[in-house]
């Protein structure tokens, strides 16, 4: 529920402030899959908890150390917590979720999910707004999932046949779908026979913020930010930079291909691993383009440069189409292979771009913006399940 000691400055949250003088104000419970890493999705989970500071938010597994913006924050996870090996690896408990959150019963007037497979499935009889990062990745796109993880892949392609059937149940029961971006939102369509809006999620970097230079990187090199998954095309990137042989790649991301892709990368070439929010800062204000390869669903890392005015190089595919116009923030490139990509980077260094130009257009992706809408949407979906209920 939002805080009571606020004023409303918004239409929706003088819609919600309303309800105090009758039953009080509702109550909000958050979902998501699971924190025990740190991408888009996660992100969007703590801005949510951002926009209902006191809403629980409920979880399968939590790696605290991860989340120092949580710290203080209402999280309630679920009996698979109590395992270290799933709370640093949570694939492991794939054959798991399902059941655990048929079983999650969440407290509040409104549910809202954040999720990519799992969330959307809690039991409740409140209104459920789920906030669709993707469907499934690892039943509807499994020839990206785990690819590098043979044991997951081979434990999706087993119960792939009930989970599926599990998974269209649970997206039956909400009662808004939202995606994060167009792709997204036809492939909610398609699977799910849904309409879902398309609400992007934010930009939480605070571009203020300080930064830490990042020892042995000068300034002056190409960026890629991400996890180093198969689907993410991270090795065709590294491979386009043995024919830029003038140019430097910084990597910052993990994954279970790091290994692999340190030993196959060149000299101009850098994997870094995971850096703090100061490096990451300092990386996008001291790089001279990003570039990425990937077939994201939103991809959040293009905003980012965009930030602090600088272009991207991209995969002309899902989300980056939604966040990216061509020849002003950035330019596409079409396939994700070593030429393809090299010649995409070349272009994108060739460019003469205007960087107040750039950080305009990112800057549409506000965490304010964001929490709006969703308070909004909030408020909605309450109005329509009271009005079923009065008729």
């Amino acid at each position: 529920m939002l805080a009571e000691s606020r004023t409303a400055r918004s239409p929706a949250e003088r819609t919600l402030q309303t309800r105090e003088a009758g039953a009080g104000l509702p109550r909000v419970a958050l979902v998501h899959d699971y924190l025990s890493e740190r991408g888009g999705a996660e992100r969007v989970a703590i801005s949510l908890t951002r926009a209902f500071p006191d809403a629980p938010l409920y979880t399968s597994v939590f790696d605290a150390p991860r989340y120092p913006e949580l710290a203080d924050h209402d999280i309630r996870t679920t009996v698979l917590n109590r395992s270290s090996l799933l709370r640093h690896h949570h694939r492991v408990a794939l054959p798991l979720l399902s059941t655990v959150y048929g079983h999650l019963q969440p407290e509040g007037d409104v549910v809202i999910c954040s999720s990519s497979g799992w969330a959307h499935g809690v039991r409740t009889d409140a209104p459920k707004i789920v906030y669709c990062h993707n469907p499934a990745r690892w039943l509807y796109q499994r020839q990206e999932y785990g690819e590098t993880k043979r044991r997951y892949a081979m434990a999706a392609t087993v119960v792939a046949p009930y989970l599926r059937r599990w998974d269209r149940k649970a997206a039956s029961t909400a009662h808004r779908y939202l995606a994060n971006s167009s792709v997204v939102a036809e492939r909610i369509r398609d699977l799910y026979g849904v309409w879902a809006e398309v609400l992007p999620p934010p930009t939480t970097l605070d571009v203020d913020g300080f930064r830490r230079p990042i020892p042995k990187i000068e300034p002056g090199f190409v960026l890629l930010v991400g996890r180093l998954l198969g689907y993410k095309h991270v090795g065709e990137v590294v491979e386009a930079f043995k024919l830029l042989t003038n140019q430097r790649l910084v990597v910052i991301g993990d994954g279970p291909q790091r290994h692999e892709l340190e030993r196959d990368a060149p000299r101009n070439v850098s994997i870094l691993g995971r850096v703090d929010e100061a490096e990451l800062r300092w990386a996008y204000a001291n790089c001279s383009a990003l570039v990425s390869a990937s077939h994201e669903d939103f991809g959040l890392t293009p905003v980012e440069a965009g930030l602090y005015g600088k272009p991207s190089a991209l995969l002309r595919a899902g989300g980056f189409l939604d966040t990216t116009v061509e020849g002003v923030n950035g330019l596409f490139f079409e396939k994700p292979e070593p030429w393809s990509i090299a010649e995409g980077v070349r272009r994108v260094l060739a460019e003469r771009w205007k960087p107040v130009e750039i950080a305009t257009t990112a800057a549409r992706f506000s965490e304010a913006g964001f929490a709006e809408r969703l308070r909004e949407i909030v408020a909605e979906v309450l109005d329509d399940t009271q009005s079923i209920a009065v008729a």
